[in-house]
C-alpha cells in the first residue's frame, strides 16, 4: 500500500449534550462531574480555561479537549493505564500501568474496585524489579487461573486466586537474538489450552511455549513487529503492525532494526499486515494477507475477524473461511480530515461493534448482523475519558480502559534543581493517571445525541470557513482561510526542553504565576524575560505531552500516533522517533506539510537522530569556539576537524533539508555553539518560508551545573532573536518558541502549562494572553501562514492563535541582554580560554570548582556516574529525557551538592537501583 501525497480539508466545535456521570476514585481525590453543557462553534470557546478545571461540559485537559465520559468513572493514582484484559468469566479486569513505579493493577469489576497491584513502588502489593510492560495486555488461562504479563525480557506468570489477588510469580525470559530484545506483546492459550503462543513483537516471530515449563515449543518467523494474536480452530492470525518485509530494491526507513518499507517523502511505513500460521502443521508455511497501516486490536466474531488499522483509521473484515477482506469500515466520523483517530481497540455487544476512537476520545459504534460481507452501518459515538486504548464487555456492560484517563491529575511531585533555587512541589505531566469507565450500552437513539457530545469535546463542526472557497484575501498575518496570503513569509520554529511556565516564568507578577515554584527566573532567563515584556507574555498555553518521546511528536506531527502512546511502559523499541518508522502518522509532519504548500524548510537539529563527532570534543572546546567567534574570532574554528560533528536524519525528506553541522541533542553541545552554526547559516543562504531549530541545552545534565545550561540556552534564544531582529527578514519574520515538554518542572495551574514565545512584528507587544493555547493551536497557526493543509483532525480542529497578532506591526528590533548566571558554572575543569567571568555572587573559584564529595558516599557517587554513563546525555546515541526522571531528579541534586544532602523528601542519599518508583533498565535492555 503506498503512501500518495493528499491535501485534505479541515474544521472546529459545535454544541453539547451534557451527562451526569458517577464518579470512583481510589487512592486520589474524586472529580465530580453534572451539569448541561452550553453550545460553542469552535475550539475557541475553551477561551481563558485552565486545563485541570472541572467546567459545567466536563475537565478541560491538556490536547484540545473536554473530557465528560459516558457512565461510571473509576481511577487510581498509580500511573497511565497502559492496556487491559478480561478475565474468561469477566469478573476481573488485568490493567498493566507505567509511570508510577506498579505495572500490574486488578480490578473487580464486580464491585468495581482495585483489588491488588505489582509494582516496584513501595505500596505495591506485591513487589518486582522489572518496570517494563509490553505493548499488549495481559494474557489470562481459559480457567481464569493463572495471568501471563508481557515485559521486555519475557513475560512473568501468576497465580490468580479467588478474589483476584496474585499468587508467586514465575519469570519466563526469552532469548535477546542479534541485539534485539524479545518485547513480546499480548499472548494467547491455544483453543485446547495446551500451548501459549507470545508475538515476540522485537524480534519478528511468534513462539509457542508450553504454560508449565514456559519452554519455547516452536518459533514462526512473521511481519514486521508483531502486536496481537487471535485463533480461530487451528489458524493463528498475528497483526503485524510493520507490515511485511522490504523486497529488493525498496525504498525502506528502520524501526529496530528492520529495515520497513516505506515512503521517503513522508517518512511513514507503507504495508500492514497479517499473517496466518496454521498451528496443526509443523512445516506449513505462514500466510500473509494484507490490510491496513498498523494492524494492532484483533477480534474474532464467528467467522469474521476485525482488524483495527490504527494508522489508517480503518478497521478490515476478514472472512475467515476464505482468508479474504470482504470490508472496509472507515472509522473517521468527522468527514473534514480523514487522518488521526487511531482505532486501536474492539468488541461485540447485541449486534453493535464497539471501536475504539483513542485519539478522539471516543468509541464508535456500528450495527452489525453477524456475516463478515454484510455492510457493517454507523450509529455513532460515546465520550470516554483521555485516550481510551482497549474496550471490552463484562457483566453486561461496556467497561473502557482509558490511557491518560484524567490528565495529569495524580499526585504532586517534587523538582529539585540545584544552586539558587528551592525544591518546588506542583502538578507534573508525571501525575498522569488513566481511568476506566464503564456503561450499559444506550439505545441507539441516545448514541445519535452523545455523538454531538464527542463532537463538541473535540472541537469539530460540520463546515470549516477556514477552507472556504473564493478570492484570494489581502495578506494579514494569520489568514482565516488556507492558502490566503500572509504577511509572514518567514517561520522560525525554535523548540527547547522540559520547562513549565512556573519554573520560568512564575516570578512575573502580571501573569498567573507561582514565584514559589520559580527555579530559572529572571536571573537564570533574562532574554526570555525581556522577550516577554516586548512582545507579549502568554500564561495559559499547555504542551501536550508527557515527556519528549511525545514532545517532538506532538511538535513536529501534531499528534503522538498510538505506536508511541502504547510503548511508553517499555521504551525499548524506540524512545524518540526520529529513527523508528512505525512512530510516524500517514500524512507526513510539518515540513511536508510546509513542501506541499510550496514552502522552503531549512532545519538546524529538529528530530534528527544521528550525530558523529569526535570522541575527545568536550563541551569546554565547544565553548571556546562559540565564546571565540562571539568575541570576532575566525569562525572557521566552529568546524575545525577537533570538534566538527555531523547530524544526520534517517527520514530523507527531512535530511535533505537538515544543516549539518549544526548538532542535535547533546547536553555536552552548548546551545551558544549552536546559535553559531545556525548564525552563519542564516547570514550566507538567509532563511527559508520554514525554519525548524532545536535548541537543547535547557534539558540540563551536561557539564555545567542546571542553572548554567539554562541560562546558556537563554542566551542563545536572545542572540537568535536579535539577530533576526536586525536583518532585513525581520519584516516579514515570527518567532515561535516553545518547550517539546514541560515534565522537568512543577506549575501550580498543571503539568502542562509550558512557557512559548510569539516574537515577531505582527505579534501584539507587552499584552499578556491569557487564551487558552496549546502546541497544536501553535502548529495549526504555522501551518496557516504558511498555506499548508493540517496534517489531521487535531490540527483540522485547532483554532490558529490570531489573537496573538496584529495587522499593525511594529518593527522595533530586539536586543539581546548578557547572561547573569556563568556559563560555565559548575564546571569541574576550566575551559582553555577561561572562565566566563559575569557579574555574579559566585566567585571565579566557586564556579571552577567541582563540589567535594564526602568519602562516605564516594561509592555512591561511583554508581552514580556509572548509571549517568548509559542514559544517552552525549554521543552519537544521545536522546532527550531517556533516563527515568526520579533518577534524573536526584542525579542533578545529588551533583549539585556534592553528595551532601538527601533529595527533598528522601530519608537518604540513593543510589541509582534505590530510587522509589524508578524503573532500572537491566544491560540486556541497553
Amino acid at each position: 500500500m503506498q503512501v500518495t501525497r493528499q491535501r485534505r480539508p479541515r474544521a472546529r466545535l459545535r454544541l453539547h449534550l451534557g451527562r451526569r456521570s458517577r464518579i470512583v476514585a481510589i487512592g486520589a481525590t474524586a472529580i465530580l462531574i453534572g451539569g448541561a453543557g452550553v453550545g460553542y462553534a469552535s475550539t475557541t470557546p475553551f477561551g481563558h480555561r485552565l486545563v485541570g478545571t472541572q467546567y459545567t461540559d466536563g475537565l478541560q485537559i491538556s490536547s484540545d479537549q473536554v473530557i465528560k465520559p459516558l457512565g461510571d468513572r473509576l481511577f487510581t493514582k498509580f500511573g497511565k493505564f497502559m492496556a487491559s484484559t478480561p478475565s474468561p468469566n469477566g469478573r476481573y479486569l488485568a490493567v498493566t500501568s507505567a509511570d508510577k513505579g506498579i505495572v500490574l493493577q486488578m480490578f473487580d469489576l464486580k464491585d468495581y474496585r482495585l483489588v491488588y497491584t505489582v509494582g516496584s513502588a513501595t505500596f505495591a502489593n506485591q513487589s518486582t524489579k522489572d518496570g517494563t510492560v509490553g505493548q499488549g495486555g495481559p494474557a489470562w488461562s481459559p480457567d481464569g487461573r493463572t495471568l501471563w504479563l508481557p515485559q521486555a525480557n519475557g513475560l512473568t506468570r501468576y497465580p490468580v486466586q479467588d478474589d483476584g489477588t496474585l499468587g508467586v510469580p514465575m519469570t519466563v525470559h526469552l532469548p535477546t537474538v542479534n541485539g534485539a530484545a524479545p518485547l513480546p506483546g499480548k499472548a494467547v492459550y491455544s483453543p485446547d489450552g495446551k500451548a501459549l503462543y507470545v508475538p515476540v513483537n522485537g524480534q519478528n516471530t511468534v513462539v509457542s511455549l508450553d504454560p508449565a515449563t514456559g519452554q519455547v515449543q516452536q518459533t514462526w518467523n512473521v511481519g514486521i513487529a508483531p502486536r496481537e494474536l487471535a485463533f480461530v480452530g487451528t489458524k493463528l492470525y498475528v497483526s503485524n503492525e510493520g507490515g511485511r518485509l522490504a523486497r529488493p530494491g525498496e525504498t525502506t526507513i528502520n524501526s529496530y532494526g528492520t529495515e520497513v518499507p516505506a515512503d521517503a517523502f513522508y517518512g511513514t511505513s507503507t504495508t500492514g499486515t497479517l499473517s496466518v500460521i496454521d498451528t496443526s502443521s509443523t512445516s506449513a508455511s505462514v500466510r500473509s494477507i494484507a490490510v491496513g497501516l498498523h494492524p494492532t486490536a484483533l477480534y474474532v466474531s464467528g467467522r469474521a475477524l476485525f482488524v483495527a488499522n490504527t494508522n489508517s483509521d480503518t478497521v478490515s473484515v476478514v472472512n475467515t473461511g476464505n482468508d479474504k477482506v470482504v470490508q472496509t469500515i472507515a472509522t473517521q466520523p468527522w468527514p473534514q480530515s480523514t487522518v488521526g483517530y487511531q482505532p486501536t481497540g474492539i468488541a461485540l455487544t447485541n449486534g453493535h461493534l464497539l471501536v475504539t476512537l483513542a485519539r478522539a476520545n471516543a468509541v464508535a459504534v456500528y450495527r452489525y448482523s453477524g456475516a463478515p460481507q454484510d455492510p457493517v452501518s454507523y450509529l455513532g459515538l460515546l465520550p470516554t475519558d483521555y485516550y481510551p486504548e482497549d474496550v471490552t464487555v463484562a457483566g453486561g456492560q461496556v467497561v473502557v480502559t482509558n490511557t491518560r484517563g484524567i490528565d495529569a491529575r495524580g499526585p504532586e511531585l517534587t523538582f529539585a534543581k540545584g544552586p539558587g533555587t528551592v525544591p518546588a512541589t506542583g502538578h507534573g505531566t508525571h501525575s498522569t493517571t488513566g481511568s476506566l469507565t464503564k456503561f450499559a450500552l444506550p439505545s441507539d437513539q441516545q448514541i445519535a445525541k452523545d455523538t454531538a457530545t464527542v463532537f463538541a469535546q473535540n472541537g469539530w463542526k460540520t463546515k470549516d470557513a477556514a477552507q472556504a472557497k473564493g478570492k484570494p484575501k489581502a495578506p494579514v498575518a494569520v489568514p482565516v482561510r488556507v492558502g490566503d496570503p500572509s504577511t509572514i513569509k518567514h517561520v522560525f520554529l525554535i523548540v527547547k526542553e522540559n520547562r513549565s511556565y512556573d519554573q520560568v516564568f512564575g516570578d512575573v507578577a502580571k501573569g498567573n504565576g507561582d514565584r514559589t515554584l520559580t527555579q530559572f527566573g529572571a536571573n537564570v532567563t533574562p532574554n526570555q524575560h525581556a522577550l516577554a515584556d516586548q512582545f507579549g507574555l502568554y500564561d495559559n498555553t499547555y504542551d501536550t505531552g508527557t515527556n519528549s518521546a511525545e514532545g517532538h511528536n506532538w511538535v513536529m506531527q501534531g499528534d503522538n500516533p498510538e505506536y508511541t502512546e502504547s510503548s511508553a511502559a517499555e521504551y525499548l523499541r524506540s524512545y524518540d522517533t526520529e529513527d523508528d518508522v512505525l512512530g510516524h502518522q500517514r500524512s507526513g509532519f510539518l515540513w511536508t506539510a510546509a513542501e506541499d504548500a510550496g514552502a522552503g524548510v531549512r532545519n538546524f537539529g529538529e528530530f534528527t537522530q544521528f550525530e558523529t563527532k569526535p570522541a575527545d570534543a568536550t563541551w569546554q572546546k565547544y565553548y571556546c569556539a562559540a565564546t571565540n567567534v562571539d568575541q570576532g574570532g575566525d569562525p572557521a574554528q566552529l568546524t575545525d576537524p577537533s570538534i566538527k560533528q555531523d547530524t544526520e536524519s534517517p527520514i530523507p525528506s527531512l535530511n535533505a533539508v537538515t544543516n549539518h553541522d549544526y548538532p542535535k541533542f547533546d547536553t555536552n553541545i552548548p546551545d551558544i555553539y549552536r546559535y553559531n552554526i545556525w548564525k552563519q547559516d542564516f547570514e550566507k543562504n538567509g532563511p527559508a518560508n520554514l525554519n525548524m531549530l532545536w535548541l537543547s541545552s535547557d534539558h540540563t545534565g551536561g557539564t555545567p551545573d542546571p542553572q548554567a545550561q539554562v541560562a546558556d540556552n537563554d542566551v542563545a534564544v536572545g542572540k537568535i532573536v536579535q539577530e533576526i531582529s536586525h536583518s532585513p527578514y525581520w519584516k516579514d519574520s515570527a518567532i515561535f518558541v516553545l518547550e517539546d515538554d514541560s515534565q522537568d518542572g512543577a506549575d501550580h495551574v498543571d503539568g502542562h502549562r509550558a512557557p512559548i514565545q510569539i516574537i515577531s512584528p505582527y505579534a501584539k507587544h507587552g499584552v499578556v494572553d491569557s487564551t487558552y493555547y496549546t502546541q497544536i493551536t501553535m502548529v495549526r497557526t504555522i501551518e496557516q501562514i504558511l498555506g499548508a493543509q493540517p496534517l489531521n483532525q487535531k490540527l483540522a480542529a485547532a483554532t490558529p492563535m490570531s489573537g496573538a497578532f496584529t495587522n499593525k506591526p511594529d518593527f522595533t528590533p530586539y536586543t539581546a541582554v548578557k547572561n547573569q548566571i556563568p556559563l560555565t558554572e559548575g564546571v569541574s575543569s576550566a575551559p582553555a580560554c577561561g572562565l566566563d567571568t559575569v557579574s555574579t555572587t559566585r566567585t571565579a573559584a566557586k564556579v571552577a570548582a567541582a563540589p567535594s564529595i564526602p568519602a562516605m558516599q564516594q561509592g555512591v557517587a561511583a554508581q552514580w556516574a556509572t548509571w549517568a554513563k548509559s542514559q544517552r546525555f552525549t554521543g552519537d546515541r544521545a536522546v532527550p529525557d531517556y533516563a527515568d526522571p526520579e533518577q534524573m531528579n536526584r542525579y542533578t541534586w545529588y551533583r549539585t551538592y556534592g553528595f551532601t544532602k538527601p533529595y527533598p523528601g528522601d530519608p537518604k542519599i540513593y543510589a541509582p537501583a534505590q530510587v522509589p518508583g524508578a524503573y532500572i533498565p537491566s544491560p540486556d535492555t541497553e
